[in-house]
């Protein structure tokens, strides 16, 4: 509750005449010297807000006096780096891939550049480093390419993409078998295509498979199960599955199939960075 104003006896000052618990407040005013800074800051408050982009609106901003804008700030520092940087560009520009490998500048470059790209561009997907995620997004490290793995094949992979409506985009598509073959079928197959990577299976049923196997799977797949880069249809004799290893995994991939979608990256990147991206990639799994 509030009381009398009175002077406190050890420092002489007056109170503000309120009491708490036998506390009474004394009447000390702020330092000068944090005021002025308080005002100052005040001040530079009103001025920046009159110089610099500030205040939000509904349809925009107050953009200050100088038109500052720290897009267009970065746009400049990022094509002075890119100037500074101009006579690598030019070289990879010109340079086949293969060229690019052979000389050490560039390859160092390339690897940087590819690095940061892929961190931006592709690692959403396909993992740090190109480790690759669960769900149909392949490992880009073990050298295992479905669409193949030489500098040319992982190119048009990036630029063209998978299965999009790129008019050069990588095109296949496995059928849904659930359609076409029964349910013992299905396991039989099924059980075949897991003893091609050495997976102990029921023998009679394996057997069985491989005759439907030699029927409906390796026109696409290989007698061998090794696979064809140029359908996209992915080795089985390596145990790398992509939507699951486990038999009722496999059985669901051959009845009712997933198709992954890569999209088309020659119109989101330039084409240096593409090519740049390709090395990186090659270099992953050390590169057919």
């Amino acid at each position: 509750m509030p009381t009398k104003v009175e002077k406190d006896r050890v420092t002489g000052r007056e109170t503000t005449g309120h009491e708490w618990d036998g506390i009474k407040e004394l009447n000390t005013p702020l330092p000068k010297w944090w005021l002025y800074v308080f005002y100052a800051t005040i001040a530079w408050s009103v001025i920046y807000w009159v110089l610099y982009p500030s205040i939000p609106g509904i349809t925009g901003y107050v953009h200050g006096v100088l038109g500052w804008s720290m897009r267009e700030q970065h746009a400049e520092v990022m094509a002075e780096a890119r100037a500074a940087q101009s006579q690598y560009y030019d070289q990879i520009a010109a340079a086949e891939l293969g060229e690019i490998r052979e000389n050490q500048d560039l390859l160092n470059f390339a690897l940087a550049g590819g690095e940061a790209a892929f961190a931006d561009n592709c690692a959403p997907c396909h993992g740090g480093g190109g480790a690759g995620r669960p769900g149909g997004y392949p490992v880009l490290a073990d050298d295992a390419w479905i669409w193949g793995g030489s500098l040319e094949d992982i190119h048009a992979t990036i630029q063209y993409g998978v299965r999009n409506e790129h008019a050069e985009s990588r095109q296949s598509m496995m059928p849904a078998f659930g359609d076409i073959l029964s349910p013992d079928q299905l396991t039989d197959v099924a059980a075949y295509v897991l003893s091609l990577s050495g997976e102990a299976q029921d023998a009679k049923a394996a057997q069985r498979g491989a005759q439907v196997y030699a029927e409906q799977c390796a026109a696409c797949h290989g007698e061998d199960g090794k696979g064809m880069n140029a359908l996209g249809a992915p080795n089985l004799t390596d145990a790398i599955w992509l939507y699951g290893g486990s038999k009722e995994e496999i059985i669901s991939q051959i009845g009712n199939p997933q198709h992954g979608v890569m999209p088309p990256w020659e119109n989101r990147l330039d084409s240096e960075t593409v090519k740049m991206l390709t090395v990186y990639v090659h270099s992953l799994g050390g590169g057919q």
